[in-house]
């Protein structure tokens, strides 16, 4: 692993508690994996609550991280949904994945636009397909559905009704 992924999964590690008070973003340490990015995807495999997603966020922007991609996972199974960060490190060619799950029945996490502004747009999508709720996000109006959806196209037990 590169020198810039041992101080970041070290960040990660040793975090006591969230910038401004918040949740820890130290999480487990099985849910802290660094992975073979020919394989996964990605070097990097983070799960932290929801309420530390932001510290998350900050923390990848900290280490010079970009984000590339927020989408979601209906693990209705397990009455979860799944909330999937992913983010790229464009001088070492890093890439760090966080995750974070709420409950299916009431999908809320805090919204990262203030730590990454790009995430807006993300969020928005996310909130379209999933029904996933970011909590202090400016605009949660649909992006890519019509302005009347009640619906949300990505849960499994969506069903087309027309």
């Amino acid at each position: 692993m590169n020198t810039l992924l041992d101080e970041l999964k070290s960040a990660f590690a040793n975090a006591a508690v969230a910038p401004g008070g918040g949740e820890s973003v130290k999480p487990e340490a099985s849910a802290l994996r660094v992975l073979n990015v020919q394989i996964k995807g990605h070097q990097l495999d983070v799960t932290v609550t929801a309420g530390a997603v932001v510290a998350a966020a900050e923390l990848a922007d900290r280490f010079g991280f970009a984000m590339d991609t927020i989408t979601g996972v209906d693990w209705i199974g397990s009455g979860e949904m799944e909330i999937v960060y992913d983010f790229f490190h464009t001088q070492h060619g890093s890439h760090l994945v966080v995750r974070t799950r709420v409950p299916r029945d009431n999908p809320a996490v805090p919204s990262i636009h203030r730590v990454f502004p790009g995430a807006n747009w993300h969020e928005r999508e996310t909130h379209d397909f999933f029904g996933i709720k970011f909590i202090g996000h400016p605009n949660l109006t649909p992006l890519l559905l019509p302005e009347d959806a009640d619906y949300h196209p990505l849960r499994k037990d969506f069903t087309n009704a027309a």
